[in-house]
């Protein structure tokens, strides 16, 4: 048996099978899609195998379900009958949703008929996880699955940083490290094309911005300075940099960020009802 199949090969399911590959090996990977041939694409590519939805679950111990919150419910009711044929082989299972706020009760409620207690375990990726520079919450609920949340991390290891964390606190997570890499995409943009416009050209004002975020973001987690501090320790009295900050304000740059969040907050406590 397999250690990890993935239902679901988009953006973020996508994301979390390369980091998979790198970890447990892409021969140890199932991928399932609605569209087979995507599936059966990205296994090609990767070494990976590929199946329908029921050879996936029959074919791994853990199954990550990585399709939308809105599709999951007619998913989850299409795998009890996997899932219990399996139980009556011996075999253990644990599942792992990456739905954006879905809760684990709301998807056990989905799994009706199902004649054990699977392990459902949930986390939240963002797309960096791709190239391992990802940050990633899991959650047992609380139910204490201390070894299925062992092998989860065994399998996300190559995707980046995993953090436990209670539930109650997925949607906030979401709001800020699963959604934050589109906020900082922007802000690459923006740093870029005010370079263009003081004369850079454009490949080369991209390379400087990025490179910047990359250092000033590690800077935050290797030095364990407050954001604020680092920040005041660029700014040299009547220099440039002050001046630089003074107009983000006067834009609202923190408020529109903070407000961003709380934005997206509220959307992922909408798609869990």
């Amino acid at each position: 048996m397999k250690k990890a199949a993935f239902i679901g090969s988009g953006n973020m399911g996508g994301a979390l099978i390369r980091a998979a590959c790198r970890a447990v090996g892409a021969e140890q990977v199932i991928i399932a899609d609605a569209r087979r041939n995507v599936a059966e694409a990205l296994a090609a590519e990767l070494g990976c195998t590929a199946a329908d939805n029921g050879g996936a679950v029959a074919g791994a111990e853990y199954i990550f379900l990585c399709v939308k919150p809105q599709v999951l419910p007619a998913v989850a009711a299409e795998l009890v009958p996997a899932l219990n044929a399996c139980r009556a082989r011996g075999e253990d299972k644990v599942l792992v949703s990456i739905a954006a706020g879905v809760t684990i009760s709301s998807l056990r409620g989905w799994l009706a008929g199902l004649v054990w207690d699977v392990p459902i375990l949930r986390v939240m990726p963002n797309t960096c996880a791709a190239i391992g520079k990802g940050m990633l919450a899991l959650t047992d609920g609380g139910a204490g699955a201390e070894e299925a949340l062992a092998g989860a991390e065994a399998i996300l290891a190559g995707a980046g940083r995993v953090e436990r964390m209670a539930e109650g606190l997925m949607d906030q997570f979401t709001a800020v490290a699963g959604c934050g890499p589109a906020y900082v995409y922007l802000l690459i943009e923006a740093l870029a094309d005010g370079g263009v416009m003081a004369g850079l050209p454009r490949a080369q004002a991209q390379t400087y911005a990025a490179q910047t975020v990359l250092g000033a973001a590690a800077m935050v987690l290797e030095t364990g300075k407050h954001p604020g501090q680092l920040k005041d320790e660029v700014c040299s009295p009547g220099g440039s940099t002050i001046v630089g900050v003074a107009a983000l304000e006067a834009g609202g740059f923190r408020t529109a960020a903070i407000r961003a969040v709380q934005a997206a907050f509220e959307k992922n406590q909408e798609l869990g009802k």
